[in-house]
């Protein structure tokens, strides 16, 4: 019992911890939340979260079996550059040609959650982010990967992501007034964050 929730606790703690800095989800979440509504926004963090449950199930496995054998990794972050990179200027597309002030249009809740469902299978960071503390936990003797661990672990670590994903989500709707000015810029930003990270990756990629 005990191994059960320290395995939750660690999951909703690290995936919490992760969707606090800034990313193309979360700012997704507060643009969406000030477009769509909350009831929409929400419905996309449930998207996010079911693709993120198996994100983080694929993350211990590859933690597990992956450590020793660099190649696979390098793979992994060429294929990651490129659809970061590739994002990146579809975000400054989208700033550049639309112009239009931001007007209130609710989105049927079943596009919304599949809309969430894509961008979380776009999101290049999770499972390298899973991947990576997974593996430090394991160093440190704090986690020890088998299914069942890997399947409380990615409980949790969806309930902590669902969590701060619809605090964004709610806090935006709320704040609607304040946010206006960000949210026009937010496709801006979405496109800086993507191409710092895919050019860092090049970079360190060469």
């Amino acid at each position: 019992m005990i191994n059960v929730l320290s395995c939750i606790v660690l999951g909703f703690i690290i995936a919490a911890t992760g969707s606090l800095t800034p990313s193309f989800l979360n700012m997704t979440v507060v643009k969406f939340s000030l477009k769509s509504g909350k009831k929409s926004a929400l419905y996309l963090v449930g998207g996010f979260a079911t693709v993120l449950f198996f994100q983080a199930n694929l993350g211990a496995y590859l933690s597990s079996v992956l450590m020793g054998n660099s190649k696979y990794i390098t793979l992994l972050q060429k294929v990651g550059t490129g659809i970061l990179i590739v994002l990146s200027v579809y975000f400054f597309r989208l700033y550049f040609t639309q112009k239009k002030q931001i007007k209130h249009k609710e989105i049927n809740t079943s596009k919304a959650y599949f809309h969430g469902i894509v961008m979380a299978l776009l999101n290049t960071f999770a499972i390298p982010f899973y991947f990576t503390t997974i593996s430090i936990l394991i160093g440190l003797e704090y986690f020890t990967y088998t299914p069942l661990n890997s399947l409380y672990f990615s409980i949790g670590s969806t309930s902590g992501s669902f969590f701060l994903y619809a605090t964004y989500a709610i806090l935006a709707s709320k704040i609607e007034h304040k946010l206006t000015f960000v949210a026009t810029k937010m496709d801006f930003i979405l496109g800086c964050l993507t191409g710092v990270v895919g050019l860092g990756n090049l970079i360190y990629l060469l």
